[in-house]
């Protein structure tokens, strides 16, 4: 009792008693409870005060994955562009519609032909002139082929009767020019069929491509799919350049092309599974189809694109936001608070026998409120599990276990309880 009323008598009209320190007040009640205290007893109250009561959690063995958060935008997966295949005429009509299932070879939309049928007509008739010329040449060499054969006749029997004497020489001459008259005549009327059948070709090539031009007034899609846009109006010339009359999404299939952010690309693999949330649509998965070769060097954004397969509702332009899961496996784990960090090292404070071991370790991912120790602490492991930056290197404590510190449940990855950190470098 004396040790509190000399206490109160220095400190009367002053403090108050609640000001007194933890020491004072345990000795005093100390006092109450034993009207003589030995040394040894008063030691040992001092000593008990003195060991603070910390929490502790084992290092378990658990799942833990890695993610990488990212958001992005619904695109075709392949649009063909339909054009029409000849210029300058004028649309008659548009079939198809905005959303509208298309097979491949379904017409979507008419040009004027009458045009196109008088070119038709034209070229069938050019064709029908050079048949005729070539006729006209054929017939023309079976006459050269007639007149050669007899000058060439004649020319052999005035040789003969010049080498007999009975011929003259002049009779010769006359002989041989009308031979070589004849000669040339063939020659010509040769050169005229081939002439010909050259015109015959190229009419024939006229009346093909008008042909094939009143074939295009029919403009038809090429693909199976899904009408996503349409530009053409009735009445309007049709031109190659521009707008497309219409736009087709092969198949109908639609991707997510996701944003990701340059430090965490080198993660991401092709195949990797995706969990993501579209707008209007819901919780869809998906899977890493492509990875973008580049990066944008005013964001350090790359693409990666996610093929989402068997969805329906899906519609570019879509928002989507989700996850990538870059890793998935069992390690240790001790909970993230833990984990400490001084002048970049990374370490634990390990407790064993009631004194506190400051242990350098090597962290992995983070899952859920618990960190992957990579190296550095051993299976059933006891770290201190929070407010380790107040203890240090040998300290005595008196050691607790939380009874939240257990292995963190296996579960679906998920966007709500997910940071993704590969490791103390990053």
């Amino acid at each position: 009792m004396h040790i509190l009323d000399q206490a109160l008598r220095e400190r009367s009209g002053r403090t108050s008693i609640l000001r007194l320190t933890p020491m004072v007040v345990a000795l005093a009640l100390a006092s109450f409870a034993t009207p003589v205290l030995s040394e040894t007893a008063a030691a040992a109250v001092v000593t008990e005060v003195k060991v603070p009561t910390v929490t502790v959690a084992p290092v378990t063995t658990a799942e833990v994955i890695g993610q990488v958060s990212v958001s992005g935008t619904l695109v075709a997966r392949e649009e063909v562009l339909i054009y029409p295949q000849v210029s300058g005429f004028t649309i008659n009509t548009l079939a198809a519609k905005v959303g509208d299932i298309v097979s491949a070879g379904d017409v979507l939309a008419t040009l004027a032909t009458r045009n196109l049928e008088v070119q038709v007509t034209q070229a069938r008739a050019e064709v029908s002139r050079v048949e005729a010329s070539i006729r006209q040449a054929e017939s023309q060499i079976n006459t050269a082929q007639a007149g050669l054969t007899q000058a060439e006749g004649q020319l052999t029997r005035v040789q003969q009767l010049k080498n007999r004497g009975a011929g003259t020489q002049a009779n010769l001459d006359d002989a041989t020019a009308a031979a070589d008259t004849a000669r040339a005549g063939f020659a010509s009327a040769t050169d005229g069929l081939a002439v010909a059948q050259a015109q015959r070709d190229q009419a024939q090539a006229q009346l093909d491509l008008a042909l094939l031009n009143l074939d295009h007034a029919a403009i038809t899609t090429p693909v199976d799919g899904i009408v996503s846009a349409r530009s053409g109006q009735i009445g309007a010339i049709a031109a190659s350049g521009g707008e497309p009359i219409y736009r087709i999404i092969t198949d109908g299939a639609v991707d997510v092309e996701l944003e990701i952010i340059e430090s965490a690309l080198g993660d991401v693999s092709l195949g990797d599974p995706v969990a993501l949330d579209i707008a209007s649509v819901g919780q869809v998965a998906g899977t890493v189809s492509r990875i973008s070769p580049t990066v944008d060097r005013t964001n350090r954004l790359a693409i990666v694109t996610v093929e989402v397969a068997g969805e329906t509702g899906l519609r570019p332009g879509l928002f989507a936001s989700g996850t990538i899961e870059t890793a998935r496996r069992e390690s240790l784990t001790v909970p993230t608070t833990a984990v400490l960090n001084d002048s970049g090292d990374t370490y634990v404070l390990r407790v064993a026998d009631g004194i506190v071991e400051r242990r350098p370790v090597v962290g992995g991912l983070i899952w859920k409120d618990y960190r992957e120790i990579v190296e550095g602490l051993s299976p059933d492991d006891m770290v201190i599990a929070r407010a380790g930056a107040f203890f240090s290197d040998g300290d005595e404590v008196n050691a607790i276990t939380d009874a939240s510190a257990t292995t963190p449940t296996p579960q679906t990855a998920d966007a709500t309880n997910v940071t993704a950190v590969k490791g103390d470098d990053q």
